[in-house]
């Protein structure tokens, strides 16, 4: 009873007026304040002009991915803080720049250090179930292990067959970075050795072998690849994408079954459309790009699967899901040309790239009640916010020394941050070479000539008289075509003293 009202008063009036707010705000104050569900779909080497939405002369299928954007908002301009996969999964789960540590280390050692705020340990912490499904490739304590035997994708990182056993523990991993539950693999379905991960044990051991796996008419890093290695019996690498799909559906089954009043936090780290390109049968030939295509509308297909299950056992509603992916596409100009398909949707580069094409990418949110359907922004956005974003949400400070990146986008999930202010400062990307970019609406900045990844030339070595680096103008080039370094000192000059201070501070949040 409001005060100052007794039981003569008529009520109906103020319910009227209150019933009229919710209407027209389109969600209560009770669903923005409780703990939703969280479902992160988070593929491998998808290209900003792979999906529909974002690319209206896509030659692939993705119904699905789609309509998450028709029943949430899509962001225009989000980049992965590194355009390969263990830097941008870094920067995702810690809300840190992956330029501030070495990345590199995966193959021997944890890449997150213990103690450092995931976003699955903060959502841990508030009570929440957290579960990690598909590929980790932040590394485990494997400092016993021998026999270094072979590079990893051009990015000077080692792997190697290791020996292990079956129930071996391998710490430093997901089951200790603050998920209750793990099911996946170490790396990539390219990177041997190829064996499944539950929680902190080995289930099979590798100790079965594959010879390595090329496809004619691809390149080498394209097509049905993989490297030679070892192969646990129970691992066959066309059925991985179905397998994981699988798992992702029982935790969420799972769950609903046993603890309704818990929220949920689902990460699942799909290895595809990563090569090997393995679409199942019920998928060739359904896209106009080729294997790739085929596999990536597989990719789609699987999304929808989970989302099936989701509004399938009433959660929908009550579930925040974000779709990205980790970095650009394996995709050169002469597949353009041959399939008439633009991967990264007219974009420069492609994956591993401090180009668009290697680290900008689709990022779609769907929160029912709270996410406009059908919406867009065009805030230049990281990864790294999802951290801070969850926080906000919650109603959790972060604590000194998380999420030095991290800024909270729930103002304009809400839509309550107006466009043409900034939500968060210039974003920094580190590509497969080490190469930094900086970018705000506007400007953009690579401190180095190339590409700085897989596109070649990757490194360009400076003239005296010449420009240093790249600057681009995205509003009016966002195909960098025009290098604008010399023209403008003073936008060379503030975003080169904005990363060298980040640099320097050890953040960009204060």
């Amino acid at each position: 009873m409001i005060h100052g009202m007794n039981k003569s008063d008529n009520f109906f009036p103020y319910l009227s007026v209150l019933a009229f707010i919710f209407l027209l705000t389109g969600c209560s104050s009770q669903q923005v304040n409780e703990q939703p569900n969280i479902l992160i779909l988070f593929v491998d080497d998808m290209g900003y002009g792979d999906v529909g939405v974002y690319n209206e002369d896509s030659k692939i299928p993705t119904p699905n991915i789609d309509g998450l954007a028709e029943e949430g908002m899509r962001f225009m301009h989000a980049h992965a803080p590194g355009a390969v996969c263990h830097p941008s999964r870094y920067g995702l789960l810690t809300g840190r720049y992956p330029f501030r540590t070495n990345t590199n280390v995966w193959p021997d050692k944890p890449v997150i250090e213990e103690g450092r705020m995931t976003i699955a340990s903060l959502l841990q912490e508030e009570g929440y179930r957290t579960a990690m499904v598909g590929k980790w490739h932040l590394g485990f304590d494997e400092s016993q292990a021998t026999d270094p035997l072979y590079n990893d994708e051009g990015n000077n990182t080692r792997a190697a067959y290791r020996h292990y056993q079956e129930s071996q523990q391998l710490a430093g991993g997901p089951a200790d970075r603050g998920f209750d539950s793990f099911f996946g693999i170490r790396a990539s379905t390219d990177i041997p050795p190829y064996f499944y991960i539950r929680d902190d044990r080995v289930v099979n051991p590798p100790s079965d072998s594959i010879a390595s796996n090329f496809s004619d008419g691809w390149t080498d890093i394209q097509g049905a690849f993989w490297r030679e290695g070892g192969i646990a019996s129970d691992l066959d690498l066309a059925e991985v994408l179905p397998r994981f799909t699988e798992e992702a559906v029982a935790v969420i089954e799972n769950h609903s079954r046993n603890f309704p009043k818990q929220p949920l936090m689902l990460y699942v780290a799909l290895p595809s459309p990563h090569t090997p390109w393995l679409p199942s049968e019920a998928y060739q030939g359904t896209s106009g790009a080729g294997m790739y295509g085929d596999f990536m509308a597989m990719v789609d297909g699987k999304v929808g699967e989970i989302l099936k299950t989701l509004e399938q056992l009433n959660m929908s509603e009550e579930t925040l899901v974000i779709f990205t992916s980790d970095n650009g596409p394996v995709w050169f100009p002469e597949d353009v040309q041959r399939w008439g398909h633009d991967s990264a949707g007219g974009l420069r580069g492609m994956k591993g790239d401090a180009y668009e094409a290697g680290h900008r990418m689709p990022f779609i949110v769907r929160w029912p009640g709270v996410v406009q359907p059908g919406s867009r922004s065009d805030q230049v956005i990281s990864f790294t916010d999802v951290l801070a974003t969850f926080s906000d949400i919650l109603s959790k400070p972060l604590p000194e020394g998380a999420g030095e990146d991290s800024f909270s986008l729930f103002p304009v999930l809400k839509g309550e941050h107006a466009e043409n202010k900034a939500i968060r400062p210039p974003v920094v990307s580190l590509s497969a070479r080490g190469i930094r970019s900086i970018q705000d609406q506007q400007w953009k900045l690579i401190e180095g000539l190339g590409s700085g990844g897989f596109s070649q030339p990757a490194f360009i070595e400076p003239e005296a008289s010449g420009p240093q680096g790249q600057l681009y103008s995205l509003t009016d080039d966002s195909a960098e075509t025009n290098n604008l370094w010399d023209e403008h000192p003073e936008v060379v000059e503030r975003l080169t003293m904005l990363l060298r201070k980040w640099e320097q501070a050890g953040q960009s949040r204060k």
